[in-house]
């Protein structure tokens, strides 16, 4: 990494880069710096690329840092390095029919750092990959490829909690067929759980399997689990929700930090070892970045059950 106190043209993977304010911190509470920052995403970049492949990436920046004010970012901005991959997308769940967005599609390390060097700390993506061959926007979505179920502990509920109801879907997915990937804690307070999909499935019909997916395990562990959003039913209890299938919704990347306060943390997969002892009651928490680069070969791909 170059002198943090000076701007720097830096040549990555054959592109070239220019590197400003690499010493300012991004957490404050910890000092972790933009440098840092970008370490981190060379460091997970094979998995995380993996994540990002063929995936419309929207941003979420906190150009300040942490502390300051953030905005979600979906088109590329003026500025952006000439050489980003672009696929330009009929907008989902547009109400103006006919809004369109140029999203980049991040490939490599040199699409990583420039991300960190403008502060793109959180990366989502949906569920569906693109089709770099389509004739129009219109026809650029491949459709789904995985489901994803979110588990959001409410009050008086935990990352405990999550791993229990964690195996509670992953028995009901097997049931019907599915193979679900390896659990991601969030960085923030649940856990994510992403199942294969055999073929491509319409959003619609992956959002309507994963609601009665939802509804009903909420039905038969009303102790534990909950399907609706309403706050009222959710002390104690883990939010299975199914909504983020949504083509026009987006989830954190699996190896994205969070732009949490005060410490970094990172969208972490977990092996399901993990998650059962965690169901038992032994420890389980979010992972930081440091946690994620010594764990990278045990943990790896996603993309493993």
């Amino acid at each position: 990494m170059p002198d943090p106190r000076h701007p720097v043209t830096v040549e990555v993977d054959g592109r070239t880069l220019r590197l400003t304010s690499l010493d300012k911190v991004l957490y404050p509470a910890t000092g972790t710096t933009k440098a840092e920052v970008i370490t981190y995403l060379t460091q997970v970049s094979g998995p995380l690329l993996h994540q990002l492949h063929d995936r419309p990436l929207t941003r979420l920046r906190w150009p300040h840092g942490v502390s300051g004010e953030s905005f979600f970012e979906k088109n590329v901005p003026k500025g952006a390095p000439g050489w980003i991959r672009t696929v330009t997308v009929d907008s989902p769940g547009s109400t103006r029919g006919h809004e369109r967005v140029v999203y980049p599609l991040v490939d490599d390390v040199a699409g990583l750092t420039w991300l960190g060097q403008v502060g793109a700390l959180e990366l989502h993506t949906p569920q569906w990959t693109v089709d770099l061959s389509a004739d129009s926007p219109s026809e650029v979505s491949r459709g789904a490829d995985r489901m994803v179920i979110d588990l959001d502990p409410g009050p008086g509920a935990g990352l405990h909690a999550c791993a229990q109801v964690a195996l509670l879907v992953r028995e009901r997915l097997s049931a019907v067929g599915l193979t679900t990937l390896r659990p991601v804690t969030s960085g923030s307070k649940g856990l994510q759980l992403y199942a294969e999909l055999p073929d491509r499935w319409p959003s619609d019909q992956v959002r309507e399997a994963a609601r009665l997916l939802a509804e009903g395990l909420a039905s038969e562990h009303a102790d534990l689990v909950v399907s609706s959003m309403a706050k009222v039913l959710r002390p104690g209890k883990v939010l299975l929700d199914w909504s983020q299938n949504v083509a026009a919704k987006t989830t954190i990347t699996p190896y994205s930090l969070r732009g949490k306060q005060p410490a970094p943390f990172v969208a972490a997969p977990r092996t399901w070892a993990e998650v059962e002892r965690g169901a038992d009651g032994e420890r389980f928490e979010q992972l930081g970045p440091a946690d994620v680069v010594r764990r990278l070969d045990e943990l790896g791909d996603l993309m493993v059950g």
